[in-house]
């Protein structure tokens, strides 16, 4: 190359970053991808850790701003959590119930998991007071499809707009069991109904309009809790009071970091990309269906399991895509793919339909509304429906200033498509990308031919 793909510019007095990616064409993308770990996994293993009686071991955690947010909260509760690194994490858990009452307000910093699946356990937690927060943007994310089925169990809960708003104060309370009728598809209301469930004498159930992912269950049962599923019910059900022990978790790499590269080796030319040690729950890899059906040249390769998880190796090449419509079911199982998906509906033939995907108004940015006004802004066709997009695909895209919206997978997103643009794409607050995936800008730059 003779000048390089990606550099990076830090805003002077401030922690913003720009990254500035203008491909030297034609370029490739070649080479192995080891991505981090199962964001999803990470939480649930630092939180059923802790609560769990003896040591836990975690290989694989994914190092972001969002577990790190987990392990403090766990900490300032009494839970002796060593220093986060992929290698090696260990937790010495205070056995289930035991959390306790800490001296400061527990904050989530950006982490909606972090702090929807912790409501779950606070509230079960009898006679302890606590108060949980987050920054800005978690701040004005919805909290009451959580607080409503925990006020069915009997939990005492508090908050802005109605209790629906962090900051929360949650007064723990013996709870009784329930059988919840989730009126969304959403693996974080159902982990915090379950996990509230552990400590709840008898049975506790949520059944789901649409399957969600089922990475609860799977730690649940792997920790010693009685699990009990039902996929043609769309049904989990944790019997209580359990006793959870300490285990040892090796944690896969996550498919939702994965699928940058999936649609950057669609999209970029003469691209051969091997993504190592990725998870393949059937829950989660609507991803790899939605770009199977528009085209893409994906194969998995070494396929196993690991601490009750599948997983596998991908391999892309690039291809030539063609539109297709994402709506229904398939959903609960790639939402937050959206975005780069939208990216790769760009560059395809055709015009792509996403429906049913309202849900993504509430994250971490309007990430519908986000993604459809930058991509325009490099040349593309997206226009914005209340619950989706409709992306006319084949029209070139051109170097431009986008913004991240602080939003890490709208950051990751957009420098996809800035490979495959001509000119030089400045894209603002791309330091968000460290929520869930470090070393983004340093794995393309070493992808790049």
């Amino acid at each position: 190359m003779s000048a390089p793909v990606l550099t990076i510019t830090a805003a002077a007095e401030s922690s913003a970053t720009a990254w500035h990616i203008q491909p030297t064409h034609p370029i490739a993308l070649q080479g192995s991808v080891q991505i981090p770990g199962d964001k999803s996994i990470s939480h649930r293993a630092l939180m059923l850790g802790a609560l769990a009686t003896g040591e836990t071991t975690i290989r694989g955690l994914l190092l972001g701003e969002d577990p790190r947010s987990t392990a403090a909260c766990f900490r300032a509760m009494g839970a002796q959590i060593s220093e986060l690194n992929p290698e090696l994490v260990t937790v010495r858990g205070l056995g289930l119930g035991l959390l306790q009452e800490p001296d400061r307000v527990l904050d989530a910093g950006n982490s909606g998991t972090t702090l929807r699946l912790m409501m779950g356990i606070l509230a079960s937690h009898p006679d302890r007071f606590f108060t949980v927060t987050g920054d800005d943007s978690l701040r004005s994310r919805p909290m009451g499809r959580v607080v409503a089925p925990l006020r069915q169990m009997g939990a005492q809960i508090w908050g802005r707009k109605g209790d629906t708003l962090a900051p929360l104060a949650i007064k723990g309370q013996q709870l009784k069991p329930i059988h919840y009728q989730s009126p969304i598809a959403s693996a974080q209301v159902k982990s915090a109904v379950l996990l509230a469930g552990l400590m709840t004498e008898g049975q506790t159930t949520v059944t789901e309009p649409a399957l969600s992912r089922d990475h609860s269950e799977r730690m649940f049962r792997a920790f010693g809790a009685g699990v009990m599923v039902d996929p043609e019910r769309l049904s989990a059900t944790v019997v209580g009071p359990a006793q959870l022990r300490g285990q040892s978790v090796i944690v896969p790499g996550d498919i939702s970091s994965a699928a940058f590269w999936l649609v950057a080796g669609a999209i970029v030319p003469d691209s051969n990309l091997l993504i190592e040690n990725v998870g393949i729950n059937p829950t989660r890899t609507g991803i790899l269906d939605v770009l199977l059906e528009m085209g893409a040249d994906i194969t998995l390769e070494n396929r196993r399991e690991a601490a009750g998880e599948p997983v596998a190796d991908l391999r892309v090449r690039s291809s030539a895509l063609k539109a297709c419509t994402i709506e229904g079911a398939i959903l609960p199982r790639l939402i937050d793919e959206i975005p780069v998906l939208a990216v790769a509906a760009a560059m395809a033939q055709g015009t792509t339909i996403v429906r049913d995907a309202e849900e993504l108004r509430v994250k971490e940015s309007d990430r519908l509304a986000a993604i459809a006004s930058q991509l325009n802004r490099m040349g593309a066709r997206v226009t914005e429906r209340p619950d989706g997009l409709e992306i006319a695909g084949g029209h070139p895209l051109n170097g431009a200033e986008v913004d991240s919206f602080t939003d890490h997978r709208i950051a990751m997103s957009l420098a996809i498509a800035a490979l495959v643009a001509t000119g030089t794409t400045t894209i603002h607050r791309a330091e968000a990308a460290a929520i869930s995936y470090p070393a983004f800008a340093d794995t393309l730059k070493t992808l790049c031919l």
